[in-house]
């Protein structure tokens, strides 16, 4: 796992996006304004580890494809958290994004208390659909620590264990290429 403290201008320009504009677009399950945050700190945090554009919020509905590398459309997908990430946690996936033309997942955690951002690993979408557990629309979900969710939409659910592992950001850039070249 790669661990990158956030710096204040991130959280500064995504605050700024987040009042500018509403990054959710699906209709359903789109997160409220915390959860756009995150994930779109997330964001920046890999184009800014990969030498990519930030995302400026303009244009509308991404498609699901937030950069690309190497070739590959990337969604990154990041979830808040209080605690540091452990190789049982899950990260989540909203059914309906499915089927959009994303080649690869970056999954990535942020420690709100701390300000850190963990790359957990990364996915193919095939290996996605393969090793995540899979939540119908309402199903209560129960967390390691006892709390408790419903779906507010399909859910695929996929540990830390189950991702592609990363060592550093050159290790998850040589594997992206690889992958590229494979494909």
């Amino acid at each position: 796992m790669i661990h990158q403290k956030i710096p204040q201008e991130i959280k500064t320009y995504c605050g700024r996006l987040i009042r500018e504009h509403n990054f959710g677009r699906r209709g359903i399950a789109d997160g409220n304004r915390e959860e756009q945050y995150t994930g779109l700190v997330g964001q920046c945090m890999i184009c800014k580890l990969f030498d990519a554009p930030l995302p400026t919020g303009e244009g509308g509905f991404d498609q699901g494809v937030d950069l690309t590398i190497s070739g590959l459309t990337v969604d990154v997908k990041t979830m808040g958290r209080t605690t540091p990430v452990r190789p049982h946690y899950v990260n989540n996936f909203i059914g309906l994004q499915k089927d959009y033309k994303t080649d690869i997942y970056i999954f990535c955690s942020i420690n709100k208390k701390t300000s850190v951002l963990t790359v957990c690993g990364w996915v193919t979408k095939a290996q996605l659909l393969e090793r995540a557990s899979f939540h119908k629309k309402g199903t209560r979900r129960t967390r390691s620590d006892g709390s408790w969710f419903r779906t507010k939409a399909d859910l695929y659910e996929i540990e830390n264990t189950n991702l592609n592992p990363v060592k550093s950001i050159e290790d998850l850039k040589k594997k992206l290429g690889k992958y590229a070249n494979q494909k």
